[in-house]
């Protein structure tokens, strides 16, 4: 409880705070649709309770309704997850010095908002005392703003029709999420080409065109680096090698020139 009387505690809750609109509304309608697509109340509650991945528990739904092979589910549910990775080795940098029970359990209630947000506090890549206290207040307010709306859909998923296109909501307020992370060329481009591959698959069944696009644009993302980076060093080298030609450079300027100490008649 000390922990929420901190300043960082309260400053995770208010920047989660600015998306629960959004958040909230795609919890809702996840909620429904989970259970409109044939899953009990129960399992739906012990699904989202254990998943806890908005995007994952929608993208299996089809697959669990059309009776697919776990070993399907499980492969979708991870494909989807993947930026979780790219995710975890980020904050790696941050974390790493912590337990590893400690560290499984920030893993659990990490999430794509939360790392916008902390990313955007804590832009420097080292560990600081403020970054527990503001990750716990971020990542409490996240999980109760989408759990809450969550149960609730499944509990009145009958009275709630899919109709009133709340899930359209959701992803217009997320989207103000997404277009803050646009802050470099490599993101713009990243960006483009999710969005490009997107269109492109979205013929592909069981909406395997949202997986085309993670694999796409992670893809992009390191190449982009990956030839920025070996760009900068080969400037680097060549900043290095002329610089050593230039010191190995005999110095002329002290070399007397002609007629110089000679004695005017």
């Amino acid at each position: 409880m000390a922990m929420t009387r901190e300043p960082f505690f309260r400053l995770g809750v208010s920047d989660m705070s600015a998306t629960g609109i959004g958040i909230a509304a795609w919890g809702l309608v996840t909620g429904v649709a989970m259970v409109k697509s044939g899953l009990s109340v129960p399992l739906s509650i012990f699904m989202s309770l254990v998943i806890y991945a908005g995007s994952a528990q929608l993208a299996v739904l089809p697959l669990l309704v059309a009776g697919a092979p776990l070993w399907v589910i499980w492969l979708t549910a991870a494909c989807v997850n993947l930026r979780f990775v790219i995710f975890s080795q980020m904050w790696r940098g941050y974390f790493q010095y912590l337990p590893r029970k400690q560290r499984l359990v920030l893993g659990y209630f990490s999430g794509d908002v939360i790392f916008v947000g902390f990313m955007k506090r804590f832009p420097e890549v080292k560990p600081q005392p403020e970054q527990i206290p503001y990750f716990a207040g971020a990542a409490s307010t996240n999980w109760f703003v989408w759990q809450i709306p969550s149960i609730a859909g499944m509990l009145l998923a009958n009275f709630i029709p899919l109709s009133w296109g709340l899930g359209f909501a959701g992803v217009l307020a997320l989207l103000g999420i997404l277009l803050s992370m646009i802050n470099d060329r490599f993101t713009v481009l990243a960006t483009a080409v999710a969005g490009t591959a997107a269109i492109a698959a979205f013929a592909l069944p069981l909406k395997m065109n949202i997986l085309v696009a993670v694999v796409a644009a992670v893809a992009a993302g390191l190449i982009f680096e990956t030839v920025d980076r070996n760009f900068k060093r080969l400037q680097l080298r060549g900043r290095v090698e002329a610089q050593m030609e230039e010191d190995a450079a005999p110095d002329t300027s002290d070399v007397p020139g002609p007629g110089h100490g000679e004695r005017k008649p």
